[in-house]
């Protein structure tokens, strides 16, 4: 990560604080010469947080926590509740594929290796996974993707789009022909909507797409 961490600020009140964690910055997990996003966080705010979206290591975007025990049951249970709206960005290989649709299928995690395999008939151990892209732009070689994901399973973005031959830029584990220079993936947290948990008025955090050269070719 570069910088500090309150530059990567984009929303903070008495209840919550969001970032725009960089990608390759762990939430939560970490070693003793990199600390995690999650305890960066509590560093800044003299306190603990509660986390309430995570999202992958090699990820970007929108990530939340809260400042009290309050607002943590509450945006707990609008996530439960699938009322929170989480709007993703992705980049892809260009090629033969609807320019808008809705993928339904089956994911089971595996632990030890730390993937999710794809399954189109239930199982056992394998939950629904479902999300609805559209294709907001091309370039050459590639093509940028809106996500808006319905359930929240383990790398289920990846695996889903994996699954129909166009894994996500720079993501290995799942079909990518190479990775990335930064060792991250094409995939960020573009936006995340919810309630506020005290004003009950509705929140929309947005987080600006790394700043790099893919990113910049689509002109966003």
């Amino acid at each position: 990560m570069n910088g500090n961490i309150a530059d990567y600020i984009i929303y903070k009140n008495n209840q919550l604080i969001a970032f725009n964690k960089p990608c390759g910055l762990a939430i939560q997990s970490s070693t003793e010469d990199h600390k995690s996003l999650h305890q960066l966080a509590e560093i800044y705010c003299k306190h603990s947080l509660g986390i309430i979206h995570r999202i992958d290591q090699p990820t970007s975007g929108v990530c939340i926590f809260s400042k009290t025990k309050k607002a943590l049951v509450h945006l707990n249970q609008q996530m439960q509740s699938r009322s929170i709206k989480k709007m993703y960005w992705g980049i892809i290989p260009k090629g033969e594929i609807k320019e808008e649709d809705t993928l339904i299928h089956f994911i089971k995690r595996n632990g030890k290796i730390k993937k999710a395999f794809i399954s189109t008939k239930e199982g056992k151990g394998y939950k629904k996974a479902e999300l609805h892209y559209k294709i907001i732009s091309h370039i050459d070689n590639y093509s940028l993707v809106e996500i808006e994901l319905i359930t929240g399973r383990f790398h289920q973005i990846r695996a889903q789009f994996a699954e129909l031959g166009f894994p996500i830029k720079g993501d290995v584990k799942y079909g990518s022909r190479r990775g990335n220079k930064d060792r991250g993936i094409a995939l960020h947290a573009k936006s995340l909507s919810f309630t506020h948990p005290v004003t009950q008025e509705k929140i929309l955090l947005e987080a600006e797409p790394p700043k790099d050269d893919i990113w910049s070719a689509f002109q966003l």
